[in-house]
């Protein structure tokens, strides 16, 4: 079973509002460019019914996570004005309360569950890779059934118990989300590098 990317299936109580830019922003939206420009986050038309895919997050001092904003994925390098905080997530009865300059991206009811169970993770990001899914047994990546769609409690569920397992930093194929992964750690650049180490490694598997 595949997902298309980029619709929202959580209940959302989204308020338009101007945001206060966190001191740690800047290296949240870098690491999210170098996995724009690495196909991890994107848009193409050939894929995923020309939807956008992929997001980061990050935990924030005063409550919340910052998250990317739905359908964001097509562009190079994104601003403030392209992220949302949650303020509130309530992963087990399909609820997000957010606000921002606009809505949070369909992964976010996944992002609030990583949170949830490790107090010591402060970034999630999502990104696809055909190579490293395809591969995903062989690499040994942890992953979740093919039977769970991304986007819903039973998603946001099966990723917790992986992040129970790994409370400090990890990484997990979404078998039921084509081509989805989804890493965690303590700083976006540890986060981040999780997912550009193993395409780096199914590159050099073609050597």
């Amino acid at each position: 079973m595949t997902e298309r990317e980029g619709i929202i299936k959580y209940r959302l109580d989204y308020t338009a509002a101007t945001l206060e830019r966190p001191e740690d922003f800047a290296e949240l939206n870098a690491w999210r460019g170098v996995l724009w420009r690495l196909g991890l986050i994107g848009q193409d038309d050939a894929r995923y019914g020309g939807l956008g895919f992929g997001n980061v997050s990050l935990r924030l001092d005063e409550g919340g996570f910052l998250v990317t904003g739905t359908q964001t994925g097509h562009i190079p390098h994104l601003s403030f004005g392209h992220y949302v905080r949650v303020v509130e997530a309530r992963p087990a009865d399909n609820y997000l309360r957010a606000l921002g300059p606009l809505p949070p991206s369909s992964e976010a009811l996944t992002h609030a569950a990583v949170y949830g169970v490790s107090p010591r993770v402060r970034c999630v990001a999502h990104g696809h890779s055909p190579e490293i899914w395809r591969q995903a047994t062989k690499l040994g990546l942890p992953t979740v059934g093919a039977d769970i769609a991304y986007g819903t409690p039973a998603m946001a569920a099966a990723v917790s118990e992986r992040v129970r397992l790994s409370p400090d930093g990890g990484i997990v194929a979404m078998l039921g989300h084509e081509d989805g992964l989804l890493a965690w750690g303590a700083t976006p650049e540890r986060t981040c590098w999780v997912l550009a180490g193993y395409l780096a490694k199914t590159w050099q598997a073609m050597e």
